[in-house]
């Protein structure tokens, strides 16, 4: 299985780069791993709603640019459905059972996803009510893609 990280903007962080780094080199045991970040539109301070809706619609062009047809997408989503880390192994397990050979999922600039991505997407994730910065999800998301296949595996892993 291939998973695929679509995010819009680049990891400045050291040690984000770092933990990203660890989780996939982790990862690499389990399947093929790709990442592929798109540029960021900058955001001024108090834009229109009506600015906010172009920068979300020319992030999500550029995201939908990489957004393959065989691509299972699961959009990160604030009102998307949140699992548990078993339920998450089971959904991952199950695209594989239903030969889904690529699942791609995308992380939002910092005004979110557009209304093309959300609609392209097949499921829509959330991980909390509460809002984390967009390089930081990246990290979190590969941890919890770790842990799914360990899950998967029947392999030990902090409860």
């Amino acid at each position: 299985m291939e998973i695929r990280i679509l995010s819009v903007g680049k990891i400045k962080e050291k040690y984000l780069t770092a933990g990203i780094q660890e989780y996939a080199k982790r990862l690499s045991r389990y399947c093929k791993l790709t990442f592929c970040q798109v540029a960021d539109e900058k955001t001024p301070d108090k834009a229109s709603e009506a600015l906010n809706e172009q920068i979300k619609k020319t992030e999500g062009e550029r995201i939908m640019k990489n957004i393959r047809d065989q691509d299972y997408v699961i959009a990160l989503a604030l009102d998307g459905k949140m699992l548990d880390s078993v339920e998450l192994s089971e959904k991952i397990g199950q695209l594989g059972l239903e030969g889904k050979s690529s699942v791609a999922f995308v992380i939002g600039g910092s005004l979110g996803l557009s209304d093309q991505v959300l609609k392209r997407a097949d499921f829509h994730l959330s991980f909390s009510r509460m809002t984390f910065p967009h390089q930081l999800m990246q990290m979190i998301l590969l941890e919890q893609v770790y842990r799914g296949f360990r899950i998967l595996n029947n392999e030990p892993y902090h409860k």
